[in-house]
């Protein structure tokens, strides 16, 4: 008799957290409604989401609604298994985590040392970031993929595009360039880059 007390209990503890969540995310979902404005940025949009759903769904109680121990167990284990597999993937993405800090390193220097800018130093290091990008994804992604990371470096790292960019004489650029330089310290200083 005890354990169809628990049961129940457990079912109806269930029930209710998980119709406490589906109120909290309506509620979320409206609130964002009427707080997007006009003029924001799709990143500051992009990371209220993120923050909203992460603050909704990160507690253990609900993990629990989702996922049992026993499943949580082969989960874990799933990734470990896909992670030993990947070994050499991961190689690869450490040899690009370190060829991007060290192109990071460039165009810092470049800035704040006031350099005159190697076209064929920072065009060679987005060719190699290029390279390893491609060896990371040639198992998981499309053609149509590689395509667009194809374009996005083949852009960042065109001489005409690099010469716009570190003119010395374009107040407007260099102010741009400043940003992106502070920026990219806070990143180095977190360890994210």
């Amino acid at each position: 008799m005890s354990s169809k007390t628990n049961n129940k209990e457990e079912s109806s503890q269930t029930t209710s957290v998980s119709q406490q969540l589906a109120r909290q995310l309506e509620a979320a979902a409206e609130s964002d409604e009427e707080e997007i404005s006009v003029n924001a940025s799709a990143l500051s949009l992009g990371i209220r989401a993120q923050k909203k759903l992460l603050s909704k769904l990160s507690s253990k109680s609900v993990a629990k609604i989702f996922i049992d121990e026993t499943s949580g167990r082969i989960l874990d284990n799933l990734h470990k298994l896909a992670r030993n597999y990947s070994e050499h993937e991961l190689k690869l993405i450490d040899e690009f985590r370190n060829r991007f800090h060290s192109l990071a390193k460039s165009i810092i220097t470049l800035y704040e040392v006031d350099f005159k800018f190697d076209r064929s130093v920072l065009t060679r290091m987005c060719q190699e970031c290029q390279e390893l990008t491609h060896k990371i994804i040639s198992k998981h992604l499309t053609q149509k993929s590689h395509t667009r990371i194809d374009y996005v470096f083949n852009y960042v790292s065109n001489i005409e595009f690099l010469e716009y960019s570190f003119n010395p004489n374009s107040t407007i650029n260099r102010a741009i360039i400043k940003e992106i330089i502070a920026d990219m310290h806070t990143l180095m200083d977190s360890g994210f880059l």
